[in-house]
């Protein structure tokens, strides 16, 4: 499949975001430090409109009602986990790494999860936002580890009125 690319300009306050697509599926979403236009696309497909109207409304401030097409490729079981778990956690509403390592745990049957397991599989997740890693804090409700950089969690969950 081919690989389209493209680039979505956010508010101020937040860096851009660069969005990959196979061509049927959104396949990544990441922060960028960039402010150069997107590459012209003669045509996107359905699966990065979608994912551009769900940013649209996402950065107005409201909880979209559907979720973009997307694919993740090279999940582990701890990932698969985890990435069931984000996208559980509701719009405004924060959980911690810990919380997640204990919903693990329980889950597999062993007395304790790995926390940095659990901060590894968060911080790998691939389609930021949508799959709300950001959302994820320390046990102390400090806002630590976010591969899309600390300014960018803490204006995400101000605009969810979390901050």
């Amino acid at each position: 499949m081919e690989k389209i690319e493209t680039l979505y300009i956010t508010p101020d306050g937040f860096d851009n975001l660069f969005l990959q697509s196979n061509g049927e599926f959104l396949t990544g979403l990441h922060f960028v430090k960039t402010s150069k236009k997107p590459p012209l696309t003669p045509k996107l497909p359905q699966c990065l409109l979608e994912t551009i109207h769900w940013l649209d409304i996402y950065f107005s401030g409201q909880q979209p009602d559907f979720t973009p097409a997307y694919k993740i490729e090279n999940l582990t079981p701890i990932r698969q986990e985890v990435i069931e778990i984000l996208t559980k956690i509701p719009f405004g509403k924060t959980i911690s790494y810990g919380e997640i390592g204990l919903q693990i745990a329980k889950f597999w049957g062993i007395p304790k999860m790995s926390a940095r397991a659990v901060g590894n599989a968060v911080g790998w997740n691939p389609i930021g936002i949508i799959i709300p890693c950001h959302r994820v804090i320390g046990s102390n409700g400090k806002l630590i580890g976010y591969s899309g950089g600390i300014q960018n969690k803490e204006e995400l969950l101000r605009l969810e009125g979390i901050m």
